[in-house]
């Protein structure tokens, strides 16, 4: 249902379901991780009237779990960039309450919590969460200037199988 993706990992696609509704994704040498990104793999959408809160778990120093809320998703903005570098302040209210999840110190937690979308928006992600948003472009944002010069992929893909064709009938046609 979730995907979990950090810079220079493998993505992570299995969540381990620690309740019906709460699902957790480890982070080992979370101390390395500037930005997560969360997603919906797009196999499964959340029931109508319903989302994901994600929030972000740390280990303090007595090595007891610190969350934080990070924002959300949900099936009308399936997928969010979070910032989690120096979110070591004091934890809040979090659904992951007093569940014993197993955990090592060096590793962080992402947490997804399914829930009403309107309790979802009264609650506050933490500030310095930094959520970032990517918009996908349209065909009219994708205006060029007149410095600039955009190729339809169907003429790029037809250059690529002429050229393809060429080399298998002459290995050298390059050359000439």
């Amino acid at each position: 249902m979730f995907g979990c993706l950090v810079a220079g990992r493998l993505v992570q696609t299995a969540a381990q379901q620690v309740a019906e509704d709460k699902f957790v994704f480890d982070l080992p040498d979370y101390e390395s991780i500037n930005h997560v990104v969360v997603f919906m793999l797009g196999t499964i959408p959340f029931p109508e009237g319903m989302g994901g809160s994600v929030y972000f778990s740390y280990p303090d120093s007595n090595g007891m779990p610190v969350w934080q809320l990070l924002g959300f998703v949900t099936n009308g903005k399936p997928s969010a960039i979070f910032k989690i570098s120096g979110l070591k302040s004091e934890g809040s209210q979090h659904p992951f309450g007093a569940m014993n999840i197993v955990r090592t110190p060096s590793v962080a937690q992402i947490g997804i919590s399914v829930e009403l979308l309107d309790s979802m928006a009264q609650q506050t992600p933490v500030g310095n969460a930094a959520v970032s948003s990517v918009d996908s472009f349209t065909q009219a944002q994708m205006t060029p200037s007149p410095s600039e010069m955009f190729i339809p992929a169907n003429v790029v893909l037809k250059w690529y199988e002429n050229f393809q064709r060429r080399l298998a009938q002459n290995p050298l046609f390059w050359k000439t």
